[in-house]
């Protein structure tokens, strides 16, 4: 279906579709790969902090994680699983506490 504006195309659940390397991409993983500069891990999400779906300027990004577990989980495990996925993410908040 085509896009609001009329450029490009968007999913039956709202989202532009964009072609990278001549495959299909959801426009905003593309842009938040762009923005962290890696792709993105299977664990990970994209969300839109205005709910508009096509809306997919950098400030209206957000990474977030997708939780599998059950509610709760051991300390260590958490910590162990941002320490090995995050690692830069954790040097750069450690450097800020010291």
């Amino acid at each position: 279906m085509k896009a609001k504006d009329g450029t490009g195309t968007v999913d039956k659940a709202g989202y532009r579709i964009i072609s990278v390397d001549g495959k299909p991409k959801k426009e905003h993983r593309h842009v938040m790969e762009q923005m962290i500069g890696r792709k993105l891990h299977r664990f990970e999400s994209v969300h839109h902090k205005n709910g508009v779906r096509d809306d997919n300027r950098p400030d209206n990004l957000e990474l977030w994680v997708k939780w599998r577990q059950p509610s709760g989980q051991r300390l260590e495990d958490l910590v162990a699983f941002v320490t090995e996925n995050y690692p830069d993410e954790v040097r750069a908040m450690l450097a800020r506490a010291v």
